[in-house]
């Protein structure tokens, strides 16, 4: 298996749009339930599984991370939510730079926490810019990390915030309601930073239909991130398989 990030960046170069599956590590308990979803998202051939979290209630990350990795035929990326998420069995991590917000410690101060132990678990780390964007609801994501999203209907905003990113390096960047939003990032800012960055672009957030994931592939999005949808329903991950894909 080659490195995560190449994986990435040849998909768009191709033109295929990616399924990430986004696995709450506070349902690692659920031992059932977590396989059923491992398993399900493996045959329906979604491309990528993220592990992680906004708010961590649980104390069984790591363990969460290793049979994720034992059941799973597909990179295991670790979307962590503060240094404490990380572990030695996933393939990768998303080193997250909340480049939309103004809180040191998500710009660089978590980094230099976590970055020693990166090193040593030797896992590739993929430098992300990610951008909260405004969902129509506050979310755990602005609560925790105490910065304000950007709004819905600033997409000049959001594609200046993402040259920024670019510029300094980094290597995607992510636009994300957060969980339970109740609107995903539109079409028009997902275009409007297509059309600024050449880096591949990961959308999550309030993604619950095949209509809704289709029309954020078709305005430039290369990664759709889905998680809520699949927790009530994990067979929904067939169908939006076949929508991204597609």
């Amino acid at each position: 298996m080659g490195k995560v990030i190449e994986l990435i960046d040849a998909a768009k170069a191709d033109g295929r749009k990616m399924l990430a599956v986004l696995i709450d590590p506070d349902f690692g308990a659920d031992h059932a339930f977590l396989e059923r979803t491992v398993q399900n998202a493996c045959m329906a051939k979604a491309d990528l599984i993220f592990v992680g979290g906004s708010l961590l209630t649980s104390n069984a990350f790591d363990r969460c991370v290793d049979l994720v990795k034992k059941w799973s035929d597909r990179p295991v990326v670790l979307f962590p939510g503060s240094p404490a998420q990380l572990s030695p069995h996933a393939d990768a991590v998303l080193f997250l730079s909340l480049i939309s917000g103004r809180n040191p410690e998500l710009l660089i101060g978590h980094h230099v926490t976590a970055a020693p132990t990166i090193r040593a678990m030797g896992i590739e780390a993929i430098p992300t810019g990610y951008m909260l964007v405004d969902g129509g609801k506050p979310t755990t994501v602005s609560y925790v990390s105490q910065t304000l999203p950007i709004p819905h209907d600033k997409p000049g905003i959001a594609a200046a915030t993402a040259i920024a990113g670019e510029l300094l390096g980094l290597r995607t960047i992510y636009m994300d309601t957060g969980s339970g939003a109740l609107n995903t990032v539109s079409p028009d800012m997902i275009s409007s930073v297509r059309k600024s960055v050449d880096l591949p672009i990961i959308i999550g957030g309030g993604i619950r239909d095949v209509r809704t994931a289709q029309a954020l592939c078709d305005a430039g999005a290369d990664v759709v991130v889905v998680g809520t949808a699949f927790e009530q329903d994990p067979e929904h991950i067939f169908a939006m398989s076949q929508a991204v894909h597609r």
